[in-house]
């Protein structure tokens, strides 16, 4: 995979903004967490599960300053209308944002806290601009999450166009009500010991759309289209015989059906799941449409010989 050099290296490099000595924490106490990885790999989904493994109260985000379930201070980048105003906002480019937020980390008195972004480079900015001490403990978003789970997430973010927010959604809906999508759970990880009887805990987060990063819908026409899944499904197999393809427009993306005849010696449940996963990713990697749903209806089963 293609991995790019992103542009928060060279707002670090061109920010040379003068550091508030209005607040002091002491080094001893408070410790510095830090989750880094490539954008759009996942690290916000993964920063509450990481928050709790590490018993950590506070999480610094993309600007805001989230507790538990509630948004403390700052402003989401994700608001912003374009890319670059965006990283400015994460590196608390401006005076009153960083000063806002480091006045309630102040409040707090958190003994852990963790970080989220980009590059150790990244955090550790982050960290001096908010009078906060340098970064003890880095975990890198491999070490969290499977590699299927990181380009899943890659291709969420590549083609949808979809962030996530390490906050309920009433939270988010209250104060950005323009880029909520809908709310995305996850169960709190305990040892199987400790679950028996117990209710395990919900993590909410809220899954956002921001303006500088929908993607614009890309149009094309039902053969062209139809014509790409027959290559895929051969591809695939060159046994499996499609029938009929029916191509309809949603919202963002399109929804394919796929009428096939199957040969009597395909597995059908682990087959037909990874012929569609393998036709879906295939057609967004090549050309940037995004394919909302596709359904298989097997016809008939067939020798593969006739």
């Amino acid at each position: 995979m293609l991995q790019l050099k992103h542009p928060f290296d060279a707002c670090l490099r061109a920010s040379n903004l003068e550091i508030s000595s209005l607040f002091h924490y002491n080094t001893r106490v408070i410790k510095i967490y830090a989750l880094v990885g490539e954008s759009g790999t996942g690290k916000s989904y993964q920063a509450k599960l990481v928050a709790q493994k590490y018993h950590i109260d506070l999480v610094i985000d993309d600007g805001l300053l989230i507790k538990d379930n509630h948004i403390l201070a700052g402003r989401s980048a994700k608001q912003e209308n374009s890319f670059l105003a965006a990283v400015k906002v994460a590196l608390f480019d401006d005076k009153a944002h960083r000063d806002d937020v480091a006045k309630k980390l102040l409040i707090e008195k958190s003994r852990k806290i963790l970080i989220i972004g980009t590059s150790e480079k990244m955090v550790n900015k982050i960290a001096m601009r908010l009078q906060l001490p340098p970064v003890k403990k880095i975990i890198r978003i491999e070490d969290v999450s499977s590699q299927a789970d990181i380009e899943n997430a890659i291709r969420i973010r590549r083609i949808e166009g979809k962030h996530i927010i390490p906050a309920p959604g009433v939270e988010v809906r209250r104060n950005y009500p323009h880029i909520f999508y809908e709310t995305v759970n996850t169960f709190e990880q305990k040892k199987i010991s400790d679950t028996i009887g117990a209710i395990p805990k919900i993590h909410e987060k809220s899954l956002v759309k921001p303006s500088y990063s929908k993607p614009n819908k890309i149009p094309i026409s039902d053969e062209a289209l139809g014509e790409m899944v027959v290559n895929c499904v051969d591809e695939y197999n060159s046994n499996i015989r499609i029938k009929k393809i029916t191509v309809k427009e949603g919202k963002e993306g399109y929804h394919l059906i796929i009428t096939i005849d199957v040969p009597y010696e395909i597995q059908l449940s682990s087959n037909m799941y990874a012929m569609k996963q393998y036709t879906i990713d295939n057609i967004e990697r090549f050309t940037g449409i995004l394919i909302e749903e596709v359904n298989i209806i097997i016809d008939k089963i067939i020798n593969s010989v006739e």
